[in-house]
């Protein structure tokens, strides 16, 4: 399964519209076609699931019980900010306006690869919260736990 890592810059246009970086454009070509789920858990940045993987997460979703509040609040969030987008012709996706309202992005984004999904976010924030928080020791603990 294809994974998406690293960073690109990128522009938004004055409709909201998201030049995919090529970085991973060709990748998601291939491996996944045009279809995308454009959402957000908290209106800053936008994140961006082939919908190919957001059906994954999907079934995984609804085999939890229906009164699940974790699951019930995902949801909520996922669905408020979130909706089915196309690639066009020239590699552009239309973030979804009530997004586009709450993360108030300038035309200067960054878009990271994040395995699963692509997270566009405003690149000077992210830049300066990358310098001022540190990857400390006891995040690196919490990553080995993970990963053993």
């Amino acid at each position: 399964m294809d994974r998406f890592r690293g960073s690109a810059p990128a522009r938004l246009d004055e409709k909201g519209r998201l030049k995919v970086p090529n970085l991973f454009r060709q990748q998601i070509e291939e491996a996944f076609g045009p279809e995308f789920f454009v959402t957000s858990l908290h209106g800053k940045e936008v994140l961006l699931y082939p919908l190919a993987m957001w059906r994954a997460l999907e079934e995984k979703l609804a085999a939890l019980p229906a009164i699940h509040r974790a699951k019930n609040k995902f949801l909520e969030r996922v669905n408020f900010f979130g909706q089915d987008a196309s690639l066009d012709g020239q590699g552009r996706l239309l973030v979804p306006q009530i997004l586009r309202d709450t993360a108030k992005l300038p035309s200067d984004v960054v878009v990271t690869g994040n395995i699963d999904h692509l997270v566009v976010s405003d690149r000077n924030a992210l830049a300066s919260r990358l310098a001022s928080e540190d990857f400390t020791d006891e995040d690196y603990d919490a990553i080995s736990k993970l990963l053993t």
